[in-house]
């Protein structure tokens, strides 16, 4: 399907006073260790969608960068992400879209939330056996009163809207078809997302590398632990930068692919891990 076919996405911030938030079951089925075998002319979108808070994440101002530096030449784009923000995925998709060279895009294990927007834009959507993707509603972090949230639900309206227009343009699926899938929160495994339209074809087994997953990764997925648990935002925010601080800052690949420092140390992340999940679970 020819990208010029595909509506514009909306691109806007409601309010300041809104972020977003990861969900926890996007997490538990991410492996950040999943890579391309092959990255010739390509662009990674291998983390979460948006910054973060510690800095990390991809970004539209990445994208466009890269997308410069590969100029009119056809790109791979390979997804590997848990989602993020949503609006930073719109601008990611619409630039995406505007690139003149044919853009392919690769779903290496989950294209969820935003992450699944920015796959649309693809003239050719490939899936690895094992992958999914995963379609919801602007899911937001919000600040303010009554009055603020009533006004946030109608200011998150055009959004979804914007985002069933993609879907279905995509995948030939009827509005209410793919407005219960977002309702519903929908996780779409390769061989249904070809069937229904919303991909092309299944990867070669061979162009997925499985690695490990990433210290950054598992960061990101205490986070989620904790906030299953009710713990507050921004107790979470200081619980894990107290973890943290001791270590240098993260930082990135030249390719524009997220790493964490090698100075965490996975093992103790993941004791941890296992730790914050029991407290969870003995806090339902």
């Amino acid at each position: 399907m020819k990208r010029n076919n595909l509506p514009v996405a909306l691109e806007d911030r409601p309010c300041a006073s809104i972020s977003y938030e990861l969900k926890p079951r996007a997490l538990d089925k991410w492996n950040s260790g999943i890579r391309a075998a092959s990255s010739d002319n390509s662009i990674s979108v291998l983390d979460v969608i948006g910054e973060d808070y510690w800095g990390e994440g991809v970004t539209a101002k990445r994208i466009s960068a890269a997308l410069r530096a590969i100029g009119e030449n056809d790109v791979v784009v390979n997804i590997n992400s848990p989602g993020g923000d949503m609006f930073e995925g719109l601008a990611i998709y619409n630039l995406l879209r505007a690139h003149s060279g044919k853009v392919t895009v690769n779903i290496l294990g989950i294209a969820a939330s935003a992450a699944s927007i920015i796959a649309m834009a693809g003239d050719e959507i490939q899936m690895g056996r094992g992958a999914f993707l995963m379609i919801h509603n602007c899911w937001a972090v919000g600040v303010g009163n009554r009055h603020d949230f009533a006004k946030l639900a109608n200011d998150l309206a055009p959004f979804d809207k914007s985002m069933v227009d993609i879907y279905v343009a995509r995948s030939g699926q009827s509005d209410e078809t793919v407005s219960q899938m977002m309702d519903n929160e929908t996780y779409i495994g390769a061989s249904d997302a070809i069937e229904n339209g919303f991909a092309d074809s299944l990867l070669a087994a061979d162009a997925v590398d499985d690695g490990d997953e990433s210290p950054q990764a598992a960061i990101r997925k205490l986070d989620a632990l904790l906030a299953k648990s009710k713990t507050p935002r921004s107790e979470r925010r200081k619980l894990i930068s107290a973890l943290t601080r001791s270590m240098p800052s993260a930082t990135s690949d030249p390719d524009g692919t997220p790493s964490a420092t090698p100075n965490i140390n996975p093992e103790s992340l993941s004791e941890l891990e296992k730790a914050i999940d029991a407290f969870a679970n003995l806090s339902k």
